[in-house]
């Protein structure tokens, strides 16, 4: 139920919020807790009538998974990630399905926006080395060590 301190409750609690509000009302309450992409929770807003799905935030930090699934019982999920809406890969889903944390979050706006313009080489790199890269370069790192 709505009262002034429940997105802020949400935010520290949640890693997604679904909110059955006007965006309008979601936009204001949430603004003064924005900090950074790599924190806040995906907030998505669904109207009352259950027409449409929208992720707000965290499109790529799983607002876009759950509004598929809210799809699967009827709202029209609105999707506006540039690497989603042309059917490309974002540095964050590459790193998800290979089980990786990205090092140097910065770079993934750069390697998105390259993304939509062309494949990306991805490249398994094995140790001991020592790797130099550029601000340009997305780091992943396994979550789990692998068995040697």
């Amino acid at each position: 139920m709505y009262n002034k301190s429940v997105f802020k409750k949400a935010f520290e609690e949640y890693d997604a919020i679904v909110a059955v509000f006007a965006t309008g009302i979601v936009v204001r309450e949430i603004a003064p807790l924005i900090e950074d992409k790599w924190k806040d929770p995906a907030v998505i807003v669904v109207d009352s009538n259950m027409n449409f799905a929208i992720p707000l935030l965290g499109g790529h930090h799983g607002g876009n998974e759950v509004v598929r699934k809210i799809a699967e019982i009827g709202p029209i999920p609105v999707v506006t990630t540039a690497t989603e809406v042309h059917n490309r890969n974002s540095v964050e889903g590459i790193a998800r399905s290979l089980g990786c944390n990205i090092v140097n979050k910065p770079s993934t706006v750069q390697v998105n926006c390259a993304l939509l313009d062309e494949d990306v080489e991805v490249l398994e790199i094995k140790g001991p080395k020592i790797v130099i890269v550029g601000n340009d370069v997305s780091v992943l790192k396994k979550e789990k060590a692998e068995n040697a």
